[in-house]
C-alpha cells in the first residue's frame, strides 16, 4: 500500500500508522517541504515523536524504520537525489535526538515523482517511514 501522509513533509506506511495510532490532522492538504528545502515543520516534529514513542517503547519497539527522502521533478536526477537524501537525514536525526536508533536512510530523489505543476509538486516532496 502506498505511504499515508501524516504531516506536512512525512508520510508512513499504514501498519506504522495503525500499529503507533498516530494522531494526524488533515495531512492530505498539508504541504510538504518547501520547494528546495529539507526543514521539518513543527508538524512533522510532533508525529515524528509519536513514532519515536513508538519503536522505543510502543508497539513497535526495537523495530527498525527505513527512511525515504523524495523530490518533485525539477532539477536534475542527482540534484533531486541529493535533496532527497538531505530530507531523509533531516527525519533521520531528528528521530535519532528522540532515541531511535535503528533507522536506515535512502533517497528516491524524484525518481517516483508524479507531480505536474506546483500543487502536485507538493506531494512529491516528503520522507516516507517504512517498517522493515
Amino acid at each position: 500500500a502506498p505511504p499515508v501522509p501524516v504531516s506536512a513533509g512525512v508520510s508512513v506506511d499504514s501498519e506504522l500508522a495503525a500499529r503507533c495510532k498516530l494522531q494526524i490532522a488533515a495531512a492530505e492538504r498539508a504541504p510538504r517541504f518547501d520547494f528546495d528545502q529539507a526543514a521539518l515543520t513543527a508538524e512533522d516534529r510532533d508525529v515524528l515523536v509519536q513514532v519515536a514513542r513508538c519503536v522505543t517503547e510502543g508497539p513497535l519497539k526495537g523495530r527498525r524504520l527505513a527512511l525515504v527522502g523524495r523530490a518533485d521533478p525539477r532539477g536534475t536526477e542527482e540534484y533531486n537525489l541529493a535533496l532527497g537524501d538531505r530530507r531523509a537525514h533531516a527525519v533521520s536525526e531528528y528521530l535519532a535526538r528522540l532515541g531511535v536508533s535503528e533507522l536506515r536512510t535512502s533517497t528516491r530523489g524524484a525518481l517516483d515523482a508524479t507531480g505536474h505543476d506546483e500543487t502536485t509538486w507538493r506531494t512529491d516532496r516528503r520522507v516516507d517511514l517504512v517498517l522493515e
